[in-house]
């Protein structure tokens, strides 16, 4: 439950923040929802790599289909790629790479600061 609400934001959060914030904060918020949320690191690390990746992809093909633009097949022609849709694939794949790693830090930053019991095997 908590990894379907850590993806659901991460995408709520990229949506509605990336046009008015760069994209660096945006991993910073990712990385703080996920240290608050409190998953370990390879869970967090794909729900916020899965919310970063879908959105970023979601709204280059949005892009791309509502304007009707050829800039994308010619950027993905120019550099080297064919089309405009594998470009749009290389941006997922980037977007996934950036929200999993901001993830991973904020759970791994959470655990670092949680405080642990030093009584454990005291009997």
């Amino acid at each position: 439950m908590r990894f379907i609400f850590l993806v659901i934001m991460t995408v709520i959060l990229v949506v509605f923040l990336n046009p008015v914030l760069p994209f660096w904060v945006i991993m910073i918020l990712i990385g703080a929802l996920a240290g608050l949320i409190g998953l370990k690191g390879a869970e967090s690390f794909l729900a916020g790599g899965l919310g970063m990746g879908l959105a970023w992809l979601g709204q280059s093909l949005y892009i791309s289909v509502s304007t009707g633009s050829p800039l994308p097949n010619r950027m993905g022609e120019l550099m080297g790629l064919g089309s405009g849709m594998t470009l749009a694939g290389i941006t997922a794949v980037l977007g996934f790479l950036l929200g999993g790693f901001s993830a991973m830090t904020g759970s791994l930053l959470r655990n670092l600061l949680m405080r642990k019991p030093d009584n454990l095997y005291r009997g």
